[in-house]
């Protein structure tokens, strides 16, 4: 373990992180949680979350050593706002994307960890992200975790979009927005392990006056298998559900069909994959209700996939069954290309990131004229799956 740690170290050539003051209580939750979220030990890793925020609040000092890079505030600034929504939602997507990107590493069993990328906008002031990536892993052939942080004009174009979805911006003001959020696509090199992707991200706008102010939640988690295992999506959507009925009854319905509907490729007639949920425009009297339920969704990815990657990441592949997990990683490309808003919103941010924004492809893919899989065949069980959503806890 710690010759791994030490070539881990390493290999991440882009950035390192700083240490800051750390509460002994944080110093513990450093080792403990990740194999605890791994594990599925739900009840004390909520205890330790805990202590670890109560430690935070109590000295003022915000512990960064456990995160994949500095955060992208300036840290005396998250200090000073411990309550702003922006504060909280930048401390949890970058703790999320550690204790992923550490929870993923540890199913590759060798060299293999992220390579990180911390990057600011053209403009410094306007923030910047952290693009994590592992390449060519024995587990993962292409894993990406992604956080963007950033205050910028928001541009006539995404003004439209804004009005078009129901935002009230005046039209003779101008806007600027902040956004936080972390995106995720994991592309697994075994066929018989799903590839995931979640997204979780805050969005706050107000005018030159401060005026016109709105703020809301969005994001979600689905998953797309390229051969069915039931029990696996059973798991999946079953840990989801659990996240959902902590806040509401009607959550997970809800965003479970919602999440159907978002992930259909009209001119396909198919879904992306086997659903999840999905949600956008959330908010409510008490942001931090809204909040809450994002942060149990986010923390609800860990115990809802590596399960199923520590079950077939073995498992024997045939190159018939490789060609077919080529075929539908094309069909995947498709849809990110065409129909994703996260990829639009990112092509029509001014000085986008073309790195980031694409991050989610895979390495490999395939497109064939015409192709069909044989009925009665497992791949053919997927894709009738896909085109008739079904109902999994």
């Amino acid at each position: 373990m710690a010759s791994h740690a030490i070539r881990g170290a390493l290999r991440r050539t882009f950035t390192t992180v700083t240490a800051i003051r750390t509460p002994a209580t944080v110093k513990t939750a450093r080792f403990v949680v990740p194999s605890l979220m791994a594990s599925g030990g739900a009840l004390l890793y909520s205890w330790l979350q805990g202590e670890l925020w109560a430690a935070q609040k109590d000295t003022g000092v915000i512990d960064t050593s456990t995160f994949m890079a500095a955060p992208i505030t300036e840290l005396s600034k998250l200090e000073r706002n411990p309550d702003d929504m922006k504060t909280r939602m930048e401390l949890l997507i970058m703790r999320i994307q550690s204790e992923f990107c550490r929870a993923l590493e540890a199913e590759e069993e060798d060299e293999h960890v992220f390579t990180v990328d911390r990057w600011q906008r053209h403009d410094p002031k306007e923030g910047g992200g952290i693009t994590c990536v592992l390449q060519d892993g024995r587990t993962f052939e292409k894993a990406g975790v992604n956080i963007t942080v950033m205050s910028a004009p928001l541009s006539n174009q995404l003004q439209a979009s804004m009005r078009a979805r129901g935002k009230e911006l005046p039209e003779d003001k101008q806007f600027t927005f902040f956004a936080a959020g972390i995106s995720s696509v994991i592309h697994p090199r075994n066929p018989h392990v799903p590839t995931i992707h979640f997204n979780y991200r805050y969005f706050e706008m107000q005018d030159e006056d401060g005026n016109n102010k709105h703020w809301w939640f969005g994001g979600g988690t689905d998953l797309t298998p390229y051969y069915l295992d039931e029990s696996d999506v059973r798991l999946f959507h079953g840990t989801l559900k659990n996240a959902c009925d902590r806040h509401h009854p009607n959550h997970y319905p809800k965003f479970k069909e919602w999440c159907d509907n978002y992930f259909y490729v009209k001119y396909r007639g198919e879904r992306r994959g086997v659903g999840g949920i999905f949600f956008d425009d959330l908010e409510a009297e008490n942001p931090n209700e809204v909040f809450g339920f994002v942060k149990d969704c986010a923390e609800a990815v860990i115990p809802s996939y590596l399960p199923i990657v520590r079950r077939h990441k073995h498992d024997t592949v045939s190159e018939e069954q490789r060609r077919w997990q080529l075929l539908r990683r094309g069909r995947y490309v498709e849809f990110n290309l065409v129909y994703d808003r996260g990829t639009k919103f990112g092509f029509a941010t001014p000085h986008a990131r073309i790195e980031s924004i694409l991050m989610s492809l895979p390495l490999h893919a395939r497109w064939e004229y015409m192709h069909q899989p044989q009925p009665g065949s497992p791949e053919y069980k997927i894709t009738e799956v896909l085109k008739n959503p079904r109902d999994w806890v």
